[in-house]
């Protein structure tokens, strides 16, 4: 089974990281690229997806960091 991405998003007001499937966030507060770098690390660590939600939930960027399933075409 593949590990669950890390998600950056914001909850009423705070931004906040945590791993998806999970209800409780690991890390929150502070600004929203503090959150970011906090969630690149541990998608980093763990080796997947980090996905980056705008305030308003919609998703911002989405970066892998493992075997990515579906690679750039023109990186083949």
């Amino acid at each position: 089974m593949a590990k669950p991405g890390i998600e950056t998003y914001n909850e009423d007001g705070t931004w906040k990281s945590r791993r998806q499937g999970n209800s409780r966030a690991f890390s929150a507060g502070g600004t929203k690229a503090e959150q970011q770098a906090q969630g690149r690390a541990a998608a980093k660590r763990d080796q997947v997806e980090h996905t980056v939600k705008n305030l308003d939930g919609t998703i911002g960027a989405k970066n892998s960091y493992g075997n990515d399933p579906h690679p750039p075409r023109d990186k083949n």
